[in-house]
């Protein structure tokens, strides 16, 4: 009767094995999908600094195009006393920079190309949030079911422990089974520990990404089990390095640098500086006796690049846009390379999980059906029961693996490698004589 149940508990164990429930929620109704991506573009930290790079570039390409401000002031000559001076002229003056050549259109265009970027630079980081919530959701899930094919197995070999004692108390049984059921149990029990403690973990991971620490004691509606996307080497790479916002980034980038070996060639064009007022000249005049009264100022001047050319400043700006362009391609390789690399994992844990459900696991669940029936007929000790019971949980355990590798390599591949979802946002490029202070128009 003892040995007869005991083979109960093995084969209502495996029965259950690799088509396991979900737990029961733990608080509050199951998160889906949808949800979680949602609460992390609204909540993640990182979303908050894209779009405020954002508007930093829209604030950058605002005061570029500004027109410089002009100076007034008083002006005073012929400060003396004297019976003619009487004191000299007083009056006012004003005077204005006139940036000839198209200088503040070419500035403008410079943090127009800093918008795109940005803005670019955004996609990417809300990339990064919606892909790190869709890998966090299904490695939450296959470590619930790890969790949970283990908490069966702990069940299982406890029983057996007992049994197998009870067994040997009435000599139907031998000491190094008891021994074995022992061992098998504590090491069970440890790699329950283990896997509880890796979904805390991934929970709180989840909960950080999406913004929300409560999430880390919500259940989750959904099932590792439903199709995993299936995608073509070809069509996926081409369209992960002409489509990705990294690139798209790196081209902008490229245009800035772009914009601003521009800029530094129209530098040297003359200015116009503009000065004029009014004065009142106490001054008396000969016939008469009479103050010369009110005068007009009138200056009008023009730089003249005869020192200074701009040549070191245009040499760096086509140093700069060589190197925009070259990292625009050196991503647009990298990428390449990278989803190479990605799309072959993805393919191996593909075909994993195609062999371990269809052909591995069926064949590890007869063979422990076997070992079961001969141990029932007393054809073989309980130790092989227990090999082929580890070796099916391996096996179940390994396909969870392989379940895991291929959502996560397909979403990376679908996320268009962009990142971590805590990963601070890249900032886009600014000149650093406008980090302080005010932004001198036209500069």
């Amino acid at each position: 009767m003892r040995r007869a149940a005991l083979c109960l508990a093995v084969v209502a164990w495996s029965t259950g094995l690799v088509r396991a429930q979900q737990p029961e929620p733990a608080a509050g109704p199951p998160l889906t999908l949808v949800q979680l991506e949602a609460m992390a573009l609204a909540n993640n930290p990182t979303l908050g600094q894209a779009e405020a790079g954002v508007e930093a570039a829209r604030g950058r390409a605002r005061q570029a195009g500004t027109w410089p401000n002009p100076v007034v002031g008083y002006v005073g000559e012929e400060i003396a006393r004297g019976e003619t001076i009487r004191w000299g002229e007083h009056g006012a003056f004003a005077e204005q920079t006139v940036l000839l050549g198209g200088k503040l259109r070419l500035s403008r265009a410079v943090f127009e190309r800093e918008i795109a970027q940005a803005e670019a630079l955004q996609d990417v980081q809300r990339l990064r949030v919606v892909s790190s919530v869709r890998a966090l959701f299904y490695g939450v899930l296959t470590t619930e079911r790890r969790v949970e094919v283990l908490e069966r197995l702990a069940q299982l070999v406890t029983e057996a422990m007992t049994v197998s004692r009870q067994l040997f108390n009435v000599g139907l049984s031998d000491r190094p089974d008891v021994l074995g059921s022992d061992i098998e149990a504590r090491r069970v029990q440890l790699m329950l520990t283990a896997a509880k403690n890796a979904l805390n973990a991934a929970r709180a991971q989840l909960a950080t990404v999406v913004g929300d620490l409560g999430v880390a004691s919500r259940p989750l509606a959904g099932s590792i089990d439903q199709a995993i996307p299936e995608l073509e080497r070809e069509p996926t790479i081409r369209t992960l390095t002409e489509q990705s916002p990294q690139v798209r980034a790196a081209r902008a980038s490229a245009e800035r640098a772009g914009a601003v070996t521009a800029r530094a060639r129209r530098a040297t064009y003359p200015d116009l500086f503009l000065r004029g007022g009014f004065a009142y000249n106490r001054e008396l005049l000969e016939a008469g006796a009479r103050p010369v009264g009110w005068e007009g100022i009138a200056e009008a001047g023009i730089s003249i690049p005869l020192f200074n050319r701009n040549q070191g400043g245009i040499v760096a700006a086509r140093a700069d846009e060589s190197r925009a362009q070259a990292e625009q391609r050196r991503l647009e390789l990298e990428l390449r390379s990278r989803a190479s690399t990605v799309f072959d994992e993805y393919l191996t844990a593909l075909r994993a999980v195609e062999v371990y459900r269809d052909e591995i696991i069926p064949s590890a669940e007869e063979a422990y059906r076997l070992h079961l029936a001969r141990y029932r007929e007393a054809a073989a000790p309980y130790p092989q029961v227990l090999v082929a019971q580890r070796t099916l949980f391996e096996m179940t355990s390994e396909y969870f693996t392989s379940v895991e590798a291929a959502w996560r390599t397909a979403l990376r591949l679908q996320g268009f490698l962009v990142g971590d979802g805590l990963e601070a946002p890249a900032p886009a490029g600014a000149d650093t004589e406008f980090r302080g202070g005010m932004m001198p128009g036209g500069e």
